[in-house]
């Protein structure tokens, strides 16, 4: 008798406790020995995937030796949390920034994040300074905020290279509000007006190297990735108006850059990623990678680590998520729709487990398996905005489990993120305020 899909995933899938039972993350311990584990989510706003995520990376951390943690975030917001977390020196100081004020805010001002934010405070308490995890942005959006930092920077070691960077920076200065205009300025004047001025900058801060490190090496770090995020974003945003593909590879291979300027950045490091699925997910295996050409920082983190990279996706049939109607609308409670017969996530839905993980890798998935999972099905990808009446044209995309991913967490039931601003009635202004700080 031939055996459907669903039943061969029964037998070669690992049934998963409640995120809150230790032994849950125990079952992710094969991935240790990676010196990166990406892990993605299938939205931006699903509490599951971001509990889950955070026990995986404890014990990571806590048994495996991992030490950074790379957010799909910006840097300068990053670096806040990282300083509360590591309990820097230099921490007191940054007590009234509010971070991640900008859409889409419950993406890291959530419930969800700020356990783990907490955690990390407390198990960093107990070990040295030099081996505490760090936590780090690795996105581009932060044009303003970075170009502020390098100069903030510069006027506490090279007062004479602030004013410098203060000139350079001022061809960007008037987009800082709004950076997508700068794009269309530029491609209207025929030339990119700031690219030489924002790569001179990063240049000359470079050369300096050796003498602004004497002075504070973690200080000079943060100056750098800053300086890097304004060279790469002003790039972006002259992409945007040449393809979709252009500017998504430019952002991804930030993110990757970014990574192993951290990896160099600290002995003996080892690296988990928070990003979403379709940043995480080897683009080589997915419609967006096979007929636009797009790369990820997946792919890239494959090409140069090879089996030393472990890719963990996750993905849920029906419940809530947090997300908008559109870019830069108010948050919302939105009922996702079940998955389409057509996509892996029906079979996933179809074994009647609610909670399972699947190794996908050759030799430790059942080849019957594996020989249906390569055919190639819809896959469902939800970010910060949802749009369930188009959701075949908006949110799926073909692509190829096995080669996309290492493993893949399932929830066949999945919740909302308990956002800080709207589902949390009875919380004390005080703490979203001031968050991470909750003083």
């Amino acid at each position: 008798m031939v055996r459907s899909v669903p039943q061969l995933l029964r037998e070669a899938v690992t049934k998963l406790p409640d995120i809150s039972d230790k032994s849950f993350a125990s079952h992710f311990d094969a991935f240790g020995s990676s010196r990166v584990v990406l892990i993605g989510d299938a939205s931006h706003g699903t509490s599951e995937f971001y509990r889950a995520r955070a026990a995986i990376t404890q014990r990571l951390i806590q048994e495996h030796g991992f030490n950074i943690v790379c957010l799909e975030s910006d840097w300068p917001d990053a670096r806040v949390i990282d300083r509360y977390c590591r309990q820097s020196p230099s921490t007191k100081s940054f007590h009234e920034i509010s971070v991640f004020k900008h859409f889409p805010q419950w993406m890291w001002r959530n419930l969800e994040f700020q356990g783990f934010v907490d955690w990390l405070r407390k198990y960093n308490a107990g070990v040295p300074y030099e081996q505490r995890a760090g936590i780090h942005g690795m996105d581009l959006y932060s044009m303003s905020a970075s170009m502020k930092s390098v100069i903030k920077y510069l006027e506490q070691v090279d007062p004479e290279m602030a004013q410098l960077a203060k000139k350079r920076y001022s061809c960007l200065a008037p987009y800082g509000d709004n950076p997508a205009k700068y794009g269309a300025v530029s491609l209207h004047k025929g030339y990119a007006m700031c690219e030489q001025k924002v790569v001179d900058m990063l240049k000359d801060l470079l050369k300096k190297r050796l003498s602004y490190t004497a002075k504070d090496g973690e200080d000079f770090l943060d100056a750098e990735m800053n300086a890097r995020t304004v060279q790469d974003s002003e790039q972006y945003y002259r992409a945007m108006y040449y393809g979709r593909d252009e500017s998504w590879n430019l952002r991804d291979t930030h993110m990757f850059t970014t990574l192993m300027r951290l990896l160099k950045s600290r002995p003996n490091s080892k690296a988990v990623v928070w990003a979403h699925n379709s940043h995480v997910g080897d683009a080589r295996y997915t419609g967006k990678g096979e007929s636009r050409n797009e790369l990820n920082i997946g792919q890239l983190c494959k090409e140069q680590f090879g089996s030393s990279c472990s890719i963990i996706g996750c993905g849920s049939h029906t419940g809530t998520v947090a997300a908008a109607d559109e870019w830069d609308d108010p948050m919302r409670i939105m009922r996702v729709n079940p998955s389409r017969e057509d996509s892996y996530e029906r079979l996933m839905h179809n074994t009647g487990i609610p909670t399972f993980m699947l190794d996908l890798r050759e030799g430790r998935l059942a080849d019957s398996v594996r020989k249906e999972l390569m055919n190639k099905r819809l896959e469902r990808f939800i970010g910060v905005i949802y749009r369930p009446d188009t959701e075949r044209w908006s949110h799926y995309s073909m692509s190829c489990l096995p080669k996309q991913f290492d493993a893949y967490v399932w929830f066949d039931e999945s919740s909302a993120v308990s956002a800080f601003e709207t589902a949390q009635p009875n919380e004390p202004a005080s703490v979203g305020e001031t968050y991470p700080f909750g003083v």
